[in-house]
């Protein structure tokens, strides 16, 4: 059984963010706008997502 993918397309700067907003995009491995990671779809990665969806794209 493969593991479900997310593809995460960071759109807005994290600059003029709060710290913990800042920690989660370095956590998510994003770094400039327009970069786009893929990561598994597990529950820790949904609410990393949902805490700065505000500054993200995310496809499945």
């Amino acid at each position: 059984m493969s593991e479900k993918m997310i593809r995460i397309t960071l759109r807005q700067s994290g600059i003029g963010r709060p710290p913990k907003h800042r920690r989660t995009l370095a956590s998510l491995g994003l770094r400039k706008i327009n970069q786009t990671v893929v990561r598994q779809d597990t529950p820790e990665m949904r609410g990393m997502i949902r805490q700065i969806a505000h500054l993200l794209e995310v496809q499945e």
